[in-house]
């Protein structure tokens, strides 16, 4: 099998990890690069050998060629800018591997969704928890019955503490008119991987939180306005100078998240960004409005519920989740699942290899490798069934997360109607009682 040829739209760190993985698993050949940031887009070319005339400025570059560089596209701009290159490439006959979330709005998403089946593309959104050894293990156990009917599911995604001041506070995430809501761009992974677990959409959504402490209110008296300048920031717990610093000479660290702050990976290099630009800036004096905390509860046609949370003040660990059903009950904590059987008393132990760390950077304990390979595959081959999910499912997950953003903002019981298709309509608000 010949390695699919790919284009890479977005050299940034997510980019990059997906084109490491095709190249590394021999699948996959990156042949074309499209990146507005020269400093990326000349490293990108200058490690995959993109020849320079499959080099381009922007995605409008790669779309206008008069031949197709690539058979297939990574598409890794920053969420807002998805819908471009999606529609167009789709149009061109790219398949397509999207970086979650897959537009920052319903519409763009329903674009993407109707640009893929009009074409017969494959698009495969990055839900990379579905890929996962463990969500493997665990899928098994449910569809083997190990503990009945699945009735209730407790979820928590510990963001943790130094991760959430990052992306949320100081990085590109901290503002809904710039990205989109946290739910959306952080969490759209875990509501999607509740929905693979019960193998249905649910019918009723709440959700309730807010921002509470990363503001203005909760500034300690005397600190200053960056960590550099700042008297209180060796005790802080969100010192970025602490942070920054200590992820020289750690490669995985290096890779993320100080490539995020500064591509120069030296102290004085460091401090200067931390002196200049948005990762210094102290996490109660930024311009940050999405939530550090918010609770999702979905109802299922089935009868079955769910409550998610999402924390900032946590550690940075792996999900954790708690699974209630008719014959037996399933704690997971992402790398080990302690399994008991009502009908029997029994309790065991099973095993599931996390494959690696829980952050992009770790690559999602393996989901982000697994999806990848599959992605590949399923063009080189033809076979869409390799993939765990396409472009209709993904958007009906989405409508999920914006149903409950909904019931979040508006202090509603948000209902999804029945879908006529295999897409859900619209949310409808509904009162809550």
């Amino acid at each position: 099998m010949s390695p699919v040829t790919l284009a890479l739209v977005g050299s940034g760190l997510r980019g990059q990890s997906y084109a490491r993985h095709a190249v590394a698993s021999g699948l996959g050949r990156v042949t074309a690069v499209a990146e507005p940031d020269p400093y990326r887009r000349a490293a990108a070319a200058r490690e995959f050998g993109v020849p320079p005339e499959h080099v381009y400025a922007d995605w409008t570059e790669l779309a206008a060629a008069d031949r197709r560089p690539a058979t297939a596209a990574i598409v890794a701009t920053q969420d807002q800018l998805h819908i471009g290159p999606a529609v167009r490439l789709a149009d061109l006959g790219y398949h397509i591997l999207l970086e979650k979330p897959m537009a920052t709005s319903e519409r763009d998403a329903t674009a993407i969704t109707e640009a893929a089946e009009r074409n017969g593309i494959l698009l495969a959104v990055c839900h990379v928890l579905r890929y996962t050894p463990y969500t493997r293990t665990l899928r098994k156990l449910l569809e083997s019955g190990a503990i009945g009917r699945l009735v209730s599911v407790q979820h928590l995604e510990p963001v943790g503490w130094w991760h959430h001041a990052h992306s949320f506070v100081r990085g590109n995430w901290r503002r809904e008119d710039t990205s989109a809501p946290m739910l959306l761009t952080k969490s759209c992974h875990d509501i999607d991987w509740l929905i693979h677990l019960f193998g249905e959409l649910p019918d009723r959504v709440a959700s309730f939180g807010g921002l509470t402490h990363f503001r203005a209110e909760d500034r300690p008296a005397g600190a200053a306005d960056r960590c550099l300048d700042c008297p209180l920031e060796p005790s802080c717990p969100y010192s970025a100078k602490r942070l920054y610093l200590g992820c020289l000479g750690d490669p995985d660290k290096e890779f993320w998240p100080l490539s995020a702050v500064t591509e120069e990976h030296t102290e004085p290099a460091v401090l200067d960004a931390l002196r200049t630009g948005p990762y210094g800036r102290c996490v109660y004096a930024g311009d940050n409005d999405v939530v550090d905390h918010q609770v999702v509860t979905m109802e299922f046609p089935s009868g079955a519920s769910c409550s998610f949370t999402m924390s900032a003040f946590t550690p940075m660990e792996h999900r954790r989740t708690r699974l209630m059903g008719t014959h037996g009950f399933i704690d997971g904590d992402g790398s080990t699942l302690r399994v008991v059987d009502f009908r029997t008393g029994e309790e065991r132990t099973v095993a599931a290899d996390p494959g690696a760390g829980p952050s992009a950077g770790d690559g999602h304990g393996g989901g982000d490798e697994a999806l990848t390979e599959a992605f590949l595959t399923a063009v080189a081959t033809g076979d869409a069934s390799v993939l765990r999910s396409d472009a209709a499912e993904s958007l009906a997950t989405h409508r999920v997360v914006w149903a409950a953003e909904e019931a979040r903002v508006s202090g509603t019981v948000v209902r999804l109607t029945a879908p006529s298709s295999p897409r859900p309509a619209p949310p409808e608000a509904v009162a809550t009682a």
